[in-house]
């Protein structure tokens, strides 16, 4: 019977926690942007592949190749993911 009148009411978030969630907002933004750019990098290889364009597929996966190894750098990616990724790449490569 007490908390009935509690209800709808929440807590004050203190600062701190304030910060935390700012803080964890912009990195989630900074880490999605640079998903989608080696996204991007990935479909471009795949399109070189596709088209057989030997000069282009390989920029293209030089590219992958640094965009993966800063995520690794950074904390974005796990070091087994880009190694899985960058290994996947260089097959299909080697069978175009």
């Amino acid at each position: 019977m007490a908390e009935e009148g509690k209800k709808g009411q929440t807590k004050k978030k203190c600062p701190t926690a304030l910060k935390r969630i700012k803080q964890s907002k912009a990195t989630n933004q900074r880490n999605n942007s640079f998903k989608s750019r080696v996204r991007t990098a990935i479909r471009s290889f795949e399109t070189a592949l596709s088209a057989k364009d030997k000069d282009q597929m390989q920029n293209a996966l030089k590219s992958v190749y640094s965009l993966m190894d800063k995520g690794v750098k950074h904390g974005i990616y796990k070091e087994n993911k880009a190694a899985r990724t960058k290994s996947r790449m260089s097959a299909l490569q080697k069978t175009a």
